[in-house]
């Protein structure tokens, strides 16, 4: 009976840790609401600069103003489906981040994973994306870009896909949204 205790005291508290690394947020747009959980104890780099530009406002009536579908991405080898958000005022960007790669933080690019924009390594800022189905070439070794480092996962939706699925079949010229969806605001919960 004491070893069965102790086995569910260790449980009870194994889960009281790993609930503590997990940060949640709204996303509030135009057309309705997202929530998202952070992982800060798998993606402590990434987290921290998302979680900056939220407490500075930056993301403050941004948007998600590019979207990738099957259509859109014809002419490409790889294709991905995402839509993309957090652009912010130049005047308001923070010094890029290095790239916590899938390799190192264990988090793939499932349906729904939130993750970091960015041209090149290292050069993470604002944006970033939510995934439509599994992505992995978006992941460390994936074929999207030729560097294979991939992109910086570090959160997931956990309500909402519904609008972010419609978002993505907003009206767009090559991948960018005619009528951008404005995000109001993004705040803990």
């Amino acid at each position: 009976m004491n070893k069965l205790f102790k086995c569910i005291l260790l449980v009870l508290l194994s889960s009281t840790i790993q609930a503590q690394q997990i940060e949640k947020y709204l996303i509030e747009t135009t057309l309705g609401d997202i929530e998202v959980e952070l992982y800060p104890e798998k993606a402590p780099i990434t987290v921290e600069n998302f979680r900056a530009y939220v407490s500075s406002g930056a993301y403050q009536n941004s948007s998600f103003f590019r979207v990738c579908t099957p259509e859109n991405e014809a002419d490409r080898e790889i294709k991905i489906e995402v839509i993309q958000g957090g652009d912010v005022a130049d005047s308001l960007l923070s010094t890029p981040i290095p790239i916590e790669t899938t390799k190192v933080t264990s988090l793939k690019h499932k349906d729904g994973t939130l993750s970091m924009a960015r041209s090149e390594p290292n050069s993470a800022q604002s944006s970033f994306f939510i995934c439509i189905g599994d992505q992995p070439e978006l992941d460390f070794e994936g074929k999207r870009n030729p560097d294979g480092f991939g992109f910086a996962a570090f959160g997931q939706v956990t309500k909402g896909m519904d609008l972010v699925k419609e978002i993505q079949q907003g009206k767009e010229e090559g991948q960018y949204l005619v009528d951008p969806v404005e995000i109001k605001f993004i705040k803990p919960l």
